[in-house]
């Protein structure tokens, strides 16, 4: 198949690489044109430091030179900028172009979800999500990764599952795109709570109520927007919840560290390349938690450590006083 991949960051350039290696022909957009003159010169990127990526990958800075004639367009950018990018590439899509989001977030504005900003800016449904727990430096090392395709549209689904699948990249497929994709964003937000609270040395038991707590809030909010509940007990639920919250290369989790050790959001963010799309995602989801009156304490805590100035300690005592409840009550 020919595909083209957008976004040539640390999980874009790890896909397009999964993408080669499965027999398919791809050519990868970079924003940055020494990241595209890198690629195909030295078949690194400096997003992936130590690897190698396929030889035959093509890299451009030009998105008309990647996107014309690609049978599957995977959009990776920034939750931030993926409509943007989308806007760029629609000129060139092919109609019958199978259109994959891998971008992981909620729309500031809108609240839209990343398929329902593709659907918009490509007029078409059937776009497919794809989420789970996936570390990039570990899925263009080959190590095992199990990640899920959804698509009310099963057919959909079932290709973009054939196109990524291979011997240690296994894809499942499933129809819940809206508890998929919120899984996928919200998660970002409790690895920036499981963080603070370890930069705080608040030990094991708080980062495992923190991360089971936090499940609850991802499922009451999919809930409330039609997702389906067994949804986030799966691979892009509490699957990716759990990789982002404890493992030592989660952007999102190593940000909230600081956080909780003193650092300010801004003094946090100096001087990072890549993106931690909790910061941007704390936001979207608080404002849309408020939107379909769901309760999100520890999303509410993080915007309020994040954007309004309180102490990190402060919010965690907040959050252990606040009233006594039954473990499954709203």
């Amino acid at each position: 198949m020919n595909c083209a991949v957008l976004g040539a960051g640390a999980w874009g350039a790890s896909l397009a690489d999964r993408l080669v290696r499965n027999g398919h022909s791809v050519r990868i957009w970079a924003y940055e044109p020494d990241v595209a003159d890198l690629i195909n010169s030295s078949h690194t990127n400096r997003f992936l430091d130590g690897v190698v990526l396929a030889p035959s990958l093509v890299a451009s800075s030009e998105i008309k030179d990647v996107v014309t004639g690609a049978e599957f367009v995977v959009l990776v950018a920034p939750s931030h900028v993926t409509r943007v990018v989308a806007e760029a590439a629609q000129p060139y899509l092919m109609r019958d172009a199978v259109v994959v989001v891998a971008s992981k977030g909620i729309e500031q504005h809108t609240l839209a979800r990343m398929s329902q900003v593709a659907a918009d800016v490509f007029d078409r449904d059937g776009v497919v999500a794809i989420s789970g727990p996936t570390f990039a430096a570990e899925v263009v090392r080959g190590q095992p990764t199990a990640i899920v395709a959804a698509c009310a549209d099963l057919a959909a689904a079932e290709r973009v599952q054939q196109l990524f699948h291979g011997p240690s990249f296994r894809v499942y497929t499933q129809p819940d795109v809206i508890g998929v994709e919120l899984g996928g964003a919200v998660k970002n937000v409790m690895a920036l709570a499981t963080g603070i609270a370890e930069g705080l040395e608040l030990g094991f038991n708080a980062r495992a109520a923190l991360i089971t707590r936090g499940l609850a809030e991802m499922t009451r909010l999919g809930v409330a927007l039609g997702a389906d509940p067994a949804t986030f007990a799966g691979l892009a639920g509490v699957g990716d919840l759990v990789l982002t919250c404890t493992g030592l290369l989660s952007r999102n989790r190593a940000l909230g560290v600081e956080i909780g050790r003193g650092k300010t959001l801004d003094e946090a963010l100096r001087g990072r390349e890549t993106v931690a799309e909790g910061v941007i995602t704390t936001r979207s989801a608080k404002a849309l938690s408020e939107r379909v009156s769901v309760t999100m304490p520890i999303v509410d805590a993080a915007f309020s450590v994040l954007f309004e100035g309180e102490a990190p300690r402060d919010a965690i005592v907040e959050l252990m006083n606040r009233d006594p409840r039954p473990e499954r009550d709203d």
